[in-house]
């Protein structure tokens, strides 16, 4: 499949996991067989992404949002969690893939919360590709917790209010030292940010696909690609 690549290729690539529930209804499976069938894409999809030489990958995994789906869904959703971060810290060592958390995992149960912990830790000093999952992220809420932590700054008076610009927010996000996503992939078919990376995200291309996430293959993956190859990107210029 690397053959079919485009040379340019996006530093940073984002993917809303979009379509686990729809996948499953139209199979008469429960909503969790969706998500687990997503949570095994997921795995397939990133070390593709690594294999290729995408350096950041961010992916929308659970957002603030989420919380108010079915206690069924949301109880099966930290289950799933758990056990594909246990399967992380074997199988993304062979990849030399460091892991990263956005969002407020200390909304999570207390042993999920711990092994998120020792994910981040372990993957300390990987060289490859850095995977980002956006758990119980929102980018309302991450922009709101930059603005406190920069408000709180500037009462301390170790931040002056004339030096708050668009660097030292992006230095307050959680993202800090990583660059803004060049592509954001959607599946799905749905046509909306869904409060992802909102900041990050002002000057990435979207690609739009009309495939549910457990169906996304590398193929897909490859054709957005050759779309945002073919994109002239020019930042508000000429």
């Amino acid at each position: 499949m690397e053959e079919t690549l485009p040379q340019k290729l996006p530093v940073h690539l984002g993917i809303i996991m979009d379509g686990n529930g729809r996948w499953a209804k139209r199979r008469g499976l429960p909503r969790s067989a969706g998500h687990a069938a997503g949570a095994a894409n997921f795995k397939k999809i990133t070390r593709y992404c690594a294999s290729i030489g995408i350096r950041y990958l961010t992916v929308y995994a659970f957002s603030t949002e989420n919380w108010t789906r079915p206690a069924e869904e949301v109880s099966a959703l930290m289950v799933l969690f758990r056990q594909y971060l246990d399967e992380a810290l074997r199988d993304f060592r062979e990849d030399e893939i460091a892991v990263r958390f956005l969002g407020d995992v200390s909304a999570f149960p207390k042993k999920l919360q711990e092994l998120i912990r020792e994910t981040e830790e372990i993957s300390v000093g990987r060289t490859g590709m850095v995977l980002n999952i956006a758990m119980n992220y929102g980018g309302r809420a991450e922009l709101t917790h930059a603005f406190r932590t920069l408000a709180q700054k500037v009462k301390d008076g170790s931040l002056a209010p004339e030096d708050v610009t668009e660097d030292t927010i992006s230095s307050a996000l959680y993202t800090a030292g990583q660059p803004d996503p060049d592509l954001i992939i959607r599946p799905s078919g749905e046509h909306r940010t869904s409060n992802f990376l909102l900041w990050q995200s002002a000057y990435a291309e979207y690609v739009v696909m009309d495939i549910l996430w457990p169906d996304f293959r590398p193929e897909d993956l490859n054709a957005a690609l050759w779309e945002y190859a073919n994109r002239s990107r020019r930042f508000g210029g000429v």
